[in-house]
């Protein structure tokens, strides 16, 4: 027995929309299932959460113990992205600075939560333990390092790390070559 849904299995899950070769874990939780778009050749590993409005492309990669917290903005992940293991990526956060109360037990008055879509571009790759915040434009091709603070858009095709995460200099745009020719040999 393998540890991804089967085809049925992944029917009853009840998501928008799958494509074809879409492996998911038995082992990672869906909220919201039927606000959720799966792109073809996808895997989704073990104890990962995905939850709200999210929107995955092709040929991703989320690792185990990632979450993705849509909310009602919604994140949008397009083809080839890589997302390393426990990666939090919010479009919904509490507002930190005391002013108002947080959590979910605390009703909408007295909270300011902060919402906006988050887009994550074609060929990004996030390194283990990064956190992704509300609004964030991760341009194509950028890629960051374990632990980064994702709080601002990025540049296309930047290598960054840090907190808050800077650029170190510019990513290879040789794989744009690699993706042209794995897509002649998979028609």
């Amino acid at each position: 027995m393998t540890s991804f849904y089967d085809e049925n299995e992944l029917k009853e899950l009840g998501l928008k929309a799958y494509g074809n070769n879409v492996k998911i874990s038995r082992h990672a939780c869906f909220y919201g299932a039927e606000n959720i778009s799966i792109g073809n050749n996808v895997r989704i590993d073990d104890f990962c959460i995905v939850s709200g409005k999210v929107s995955l492309g092709s040929n991703i990669h989320v690792a185990a113990f990632t979450a993705l917290y849509g909310g009602k903005d919604g994140i949008q992940i397009d083809d080839f992205a890589n997302l390393s293991s426990r990666i939090g990526v919010y479009s919904t956060s509490d507002d930190y600075s005391g002013e108002t109360m947080t959590n979910p037990t605390i009703p909408d008055k007295y909270k300011n939560v902060q919402s906006a879509p988050v887009h994550i571009g074609r060929h990004v790759i996030i390194g283990s333990n990064a956190v992704v915040l509300p609004g964030v434009n991760i341009a194509e091709g950028s890629s960051f390092g374990s632990f980064s603070f994702i709080n601002h858009d990025s540049e296309p095709w930047s290598i960054n790390v840090g907190v808050p995460f800077k650029k170190i200099r510019d990513r290879s745009k040789n794989l744009l070559e690699l993706e042209k020719q794995y897509l002649e040999d998979n028609r």
